[in-house]
């Protein structure tokens, strides 16, 4: 079974399209205030037993990518293909916890919606910004709050090393990023892709970091290619 993960401060308002697309797939509404990684993975896998869904095709987006990496490491025997988008593979590197202190800070000093709309803007291509599906996400993002911002910084923070996870996989796995994703760009989905024995690369025009709203079609596409790709189990 089909299988979205959500990005920091999203929900399933961001696959809204694939929803249309793909009606029978478990779309994962947010992990609530979960401030790790495993324990977001744990939320999408008991969705996924409330299903009944023992095999899954999982799809995850920005720190969903890495929550999917979370249910490859707690149910490996469970992962059909994996699709990681618009995300990263690598540790915390020596200046994020101060960048990410510094975001979090603007929405102590001066309030979450300006936080939010200092945050979203840059994950979005220029010409993408002043439509419908924009205002979609401002909303979404609005409405999370900053307690759930900071739990969720905590568990990025948090993350462990996948390397190993990754020398392992075997399984189609779909790696696709925006051409102007500027937070996740499409040199890091390049070398995301050449340390995977089984991988497609996908680069999609004109698109940023919110690639399912931004590029719905092509994201779609992309999905059905994924899912044709033969796969054990």
């Amino acid at each position: 079974m089909l299988m979205f993960l959500p990005g920091l401060i999203c929900d399933s308002r961001m696959y809204a399209p694939q929803q249309s697309a793909f009606p029978d797939a478990i779309v994962v509404d947010g992990y609530g205030m979960a401030d790790s990684l495993a324990e977001m993975a744990r939320i999408a896998l008991a969705q996924a037993d409330e299903r009944g869904a023992e095999k899954l095709d999982v799809f995850g987006h920005s720190m969903g990518g890495r929550v999917a990496m979370e249910v490859v490491r707690l149910a490996p025997h469970r992962v059909r293909r994996l699709a990681l988008v618009s995300t990263g593979i690598h540790p915390v590197g020596e200046n994020e916890p101060a960048k990410r202190a510094e975001l979090q800070k603007i929405g102590y000093d001066n309030g979450f919606e300006t936080l939010v709309d200092t945050w979203l803007p840059p994950m979005v291509a220029d010409a993408n910004r002043d439509t419908p599906e924009y205002a979609v996400m401002r909303e979404m993002c609005l409405s999370k709050g900053q307690a759930m911002f900071d739990a969720q910084i905590k568990a990025l923070l948090g993350r462990p090393p996948f390397d190993d996870l990754l020398a392992r996989l075997t399984c189609p796995t779909l790696v696709m990023t925006g051409e102007l994703d500027a937070w996740a760009p499409p040199s890091q989905h390049e070398t995301i892709a050449s340390k995977l024995a089984n991988s497609h690369l996908v680069i999609v025009p004109g698109a940023g970091h919110m690639i399912q709203l931004e590029a719905p079609d092509a994201v779609n596409r992309a999905v059905s290619d994924w899912l044709a790709m033969p796969a054990d189990g």
